[in-house]
């Protein structure tokens, strides 16, 4: 390489470095603005989406796009993806996957898009969440016990934003550790205060009762997407004053509180020009080491960025926020924005690729603790799934295997994925292209398939149709792991029923090595 363009990239690199080395600031602690004690769900009075909805179409607020990476520099054309999988001859060694129909089109009248699917498994129960509804399953017939219910049964007779307004942007966690459920959406729809809702049952059965809080942001608390760990709920925000992004918020919730129904705090910091963060959720039955540190993570140029943050409820002072460490990626490229294809429609899907797709999942394991997450990417004239192991949290953080799964002409994203007990994982995404209408499928790998490498593609939900508007696509889905085997993978997202708008359908399968017993 001439000398000229070594030192542009040693430039190029420093400025890389001071971007992400920003500091973290502006902690702050806040209590709950208000809590109480639900009765049982189950014996609330029903609002179905449908009543609520009225026949109105409520489309989700228009995406707030995060900063994009800076460009590279004009010497250094993108290179090729060296850890791009374009075949996959490793066969797949999941038994075959067994599915049930969730929220969608066909068991409630569809009133918002895109869904934002996401779903938990408890000891008995699978609850599904979706932008306007939730329900409860049954997780050995995948019979709906309860439900489609307007997300603001959840919060009858509590009062105040979370009451008042069904905005979406759901998520739904099972505390393995406490046998809970824990349920939050935004209420964003009234402007100044932002709320967060959190609620947390108080027994295992996810139709019991609630403890319900609800708390506030001055602005926009935009994408939430959160974390369990063993001293707080961890989540992480995008901030927005009107159109202007202001940073990511990375916050913590009074676990212990939230359990017992008692006021509780959150303590936030924030991360200047940086977006997209995620918080490590735990998986399987292995608790961090004690007094551990939650981790997020976002990418930057050709690197993952890692935080820790270190909660202190009895002297908040003692709360730290530290990072971002750069962790160095196989090269890539942000897919393009608005650019999936559908057979015999001009209308292209999104592919939110400016940030970490849904979760961040976390695991201990005797010698080492590893995450699992990832992303959208560009992958030869399409798009695909770039996903990453990351081991050696507590020391300096290294990216133990990675690979961008493309192994053909279709275009992959909206991806989640997790690891079971043993070291398999799981990967699902949505697939689409101008021959193949919007569907499902999904991959994964054996603990003993060669490294960086997923196994041969599965089908799942084979769409039907093209949508037609809006381009919205996801905008998250979710792998979890079942907390009474943890082996078996839960993955659930849309798909099309049908040509149209708003005709999504949900669909929620069961995966499962034969190797983790």
């Amino acid at each position: 390489m001439p000398i000229i363009r070594l030192l542009k990239v040693a430039i190029c690199f420093l400025c890389l470095t001071w971007l992400v080395s920003s500091p973290a600031v502006g902690q702050n602690t806040q209590a709950d603005v208000k809590h109480d004690t639900s009765q049982a769900l189950r014996d609330i009075p029903p609002v179905s989406p449908e009543a609520k909805a009225l026949g109105a179409i409520r489309r989700e607020h228009i995406v707030k796009k995060l900063p994009p990476l800076p460009s590279r520099p004009q010497a250094l054309r993108a290179p090729p993806d060296p850890v791009l999988q374009q075949s996959a001859p490793q066969p797949l060694k999941a038994a075959p996957a067994t599915t049930f129909e969730g929220i969608g089109q066909g068991n409630y009248r569809i009133s918002s898009d895109p869904p934002d699917t996401n779903g938990a498994a408890g000891t008995t129960q699978y609850v599904e969440w979706v932008n306007t509804a939730f329900a409860v399953f049954d997780k050995t017939t995948g019979k709906m016990v309860l439900g489609p219910l307007d997300g603001t049964v959840l919060w009858h007779g509590f009062g105040g934003h979370c009451e008042q307004f069904n905005d979406g942007d759901p998520i739904v966690q099972y505390d393995k550790a406490a046998n809970r459920w824990v349920m939050t959406q935004f209420a964003v729809s009234g402007g100044t205060p932002f709320s967060q809702c959190i609620a947390v049952s108080t027994t295992p059965d996810a139709t019991g009762p609630y403890a319900r809080y609800e708390f506030q942001f001055a602005d926009f608390n935009d994408y939430p997407k959160f974390g369990v760990w063993p001293d707080g709920y961890y989540a992480s925000f995008n901030m927005f004053r009107g159109d202007a992004f202001l940073g990511a918020k990375a916050c913590v919730f009074e676990r212990a509180k939230l359990l017992t129904g008692e006021a509780a705090r959150m303590q936030c910091f924030d991360a200047n020009n940086m977006g997209g963060l995620l918080p490590a959720d735990v998986d399987g039955t292995t608790a961090p080491p004690g007094g551990a540190p939650n981790y997020f993570v976002n990418f930057g140029r050709d690197q993952l960025n890692l935080w820790k943050l270190h909660v202190d409820w009895t002297n908040q002072a003692n709360s730290t926020f530290t990072g971002p460490t750069a962790i160095p990626t196989a090269p890539f490229e942000v897919a393009c924005d608005d650019c999936i294809p559908q057979p015999r429609v001009s209308q292209t899907l999104q592919s939110l690729s400016d940030r970490l797709m849904y979760r961040l999942a976390y695991r201990r394991w005797p010698d080492h603790e590893s995450l699992v997450v990832n992303h959208t990417v560009t992958a030869g004239g399409r798009v695909g799934v770039r996903w990453y192991e990351l081991r050696n949290l507590q020391g300096t953080p290294k990216i133990q295997q990675q690979g961008t799964f493309a192994p053909d002409g279709l275009f992959r994203w909206m991806g989640s994925i997790a690891m079971d007990k043993v070291g398999n994982m799981a990967m699902g995404y949505s697939v689409s292209s101008r021959q193949v209408s919007p569907s499902i499928r999904y991959t994964g790998r054996s603990v003993s398939d060669p490294p960086n490498q997923m196994a041969a593609e599965q089908k799942l939900i084979t769409g039907k149709g093209a949508q037609q508007s809006p381009d919205r696509w996801g905008d998250y889905s979710s792998v979890s792991v079942d907390p009474t085997d943890d082996c078996t993978f839960w993955f659930t997202t849309q798909y099309l029923g049908g040509s149209g708008s708003f005709n999504w359908h949900t669909a929620i399968a069961r995966i499962k090595f034969p190797n983790c017993q």
